[in-house]
């Protein structure tokens, strides 16, 4: 009957075994901390994939709200492209509801939740952990241009050709895609900043110390898009100006209906004439536009032309011809559906033709040189007063000696025109 005590004390002090015990409760630790770890790791990835499609989906409807497109249909089809995550909750608002851009129309906010099981601790837990992402996109000011090219195609969208030396106090951005959207070419001296492209905006010598150069920006939107053609008018028949006038006056005036709009199926002006202040149509469907000849004198303030065509031909829509030499004193309207707008060609004009905007020293320009569907060659005169002028064409030339200050007066609705730039901002 000792026997089994003395037994017992010796396996209770028996240590021969403590190994065993010790590693296996090492392993059971090893396990968990690689069970762990692995969990650490997959929460993070997810959490990142899951922030990547909020950003992506809130870009993709702040560029789609800047172009005036449905900024929840571009956000829910860029977050279809993703299919790693299934998405338990999906919240677009636009404009946003809550933090620092709440109420701001050119927002975009977007949450979304996801259910993610991890492989480690699923096994202790009674329900999948929920992950939530939230990104806010907003279109924001990115400077501001004078010179907007609406060409989106690869083609060359501004031009700095020849000799031309071009001081612009303000910025040129082109919507081209090209490798060379802009080209500072020849021996031209360009002082202009910034200047964006959606393409690329190649470096160059030409460009003035400190030029900010901006390739695979987005592109910039139409900023007269959504203003139209005049309605209800009746053209009289192509409007002619001498030197003389033909009764040895100096100066031809020109006036308006009295409702403010007047058509003329093309202007042929070679002496001085004072349009009256108002909206003048130009209708090209007899093939005449407007041509300023050298000589001639043109004065308005608070004047638009509106180039376009009563005909179903649209290659007929009235194009400008400004000869060298010519002196145009011109300034928009500063109320009303054109205020703010100088020259207006039709949307529907054909690429293709050049429109020729030309001026002398003594000239003065006042306002938008809007041709969405054309190229606009420019060619200034370095003493000329241009400290107020925009151009929005299609494609844009400088050629001569052009100095555009674009110091705009305070109050006026001619004015050098904000860039955007789409970004996240919270």
């Amino acid at each position: 009957m000792m026997r089994m005590p003395r037994l017992v004390r010796r396996i209770f002090w028996d240590r021969s075994a403590n190994a065993t015990v010790v590693v296996a409760f090492s392993i059971l630790s090893l396990i968990g901390g690689a069970g762990l770890a692995t969990d650490t790791i997959q929460w993070a990835l997810t959490k990142r994939q899951l922030q990547r499609m909020a950003d992506s989906g809130a870009l993709a409807g702040a560029f789609a709200a800047a172009k005036g497109s449905s900024a929840s249909s571009a956000a829910s089809t860029e977050l279809g492209r993703y299919s790693l995550l299934t998405l338990s909750n999906t919240n677009i608002e636009t404009p946003p509801g809550s933090g620092s851009y709440s109420g701001n129309g050119k927002a975009v906010r977007v949450t979304l939740n996801a259910n993610k099981a991890l492989p480690f601790s699923s096994m202790f837990m009674s329900n999948t952990p929920s992950l939530q992402a939230t990104a806010t996109a907003a279109a924001v000011g990115f400077g501001t241009y004078c010179v907007i090219s609406l060409e989106s195609t690869t083609a060359t969208g501004v031009n700095f050709s020849g000799s031309s030396n071009v001081t612009l106090g303000c910025g040129v951005s082109t919507n081209s895609q090209g490798t060379t959207a802009v080209n500072a070419g020849g021996s031209s001296t360009i002082s202009a900043s910034p200047v964006s492209a959606v393409g690329v905006v190649p470096a160059s010598n030409n460009y003035a110390s400190g030029t900010t150069l901006n390739s695979y920006s987005i592109s910039q939107p139409d900023p007269y898009s959504a203003v139209g053609l005049p309605t209800g008018y009746n053209c009289s028949n192509q409007l002619n100006v001498q030197p003389s006038n033909g009764n040895g006056n100096q100066t031809t005036r020109v006036q308006n209906n009295g409702n403010g709009i007047q058509c003329y199926r093309g202007m042929d002006l070679k002496g001085a004439v004072t349009f009256d202040p108002g909206t003048y149509i130009i209708d090209g469907s007899t093939g005449n536009g407007l041509n300023v000849g050298a000589g001639a004198v043109v004065n308005c303030t608070g004047c638009t032309f509106i180039f376009t065509t009563t005909s179903n031909d649209m290659t007929t829509i009235a194009t400008a011809r400004m000869n060298g030499n010519s002196t145009w004193n011109v300034s928009a309207p500063e109320t009303g559906t054109y205020a703010g707008i100088m020259m207006y060609q039709d949307r529907r004009a054909i690429s293709g033709t050049t429109n020729f905007i030309t001026g002398d020293s003594n000239s003065f320009f006042q306002g938008a040189v809007y041709f969405p569907s054309q190229e606009v060659q420019f060619t200034g005169n370095s003493s000329m007063n241009s400290k107020c002028l925009q151009i929005v064409a299609r494609t844009v030339t400088f050629t001569g000696s052009n100095y555009i200050q674009n110091v705009c007066p305070t109050n006026s609705n001619s004015k050098a025109i904000a860039g955007i730039q789409i970004r996240l901002v919270d």
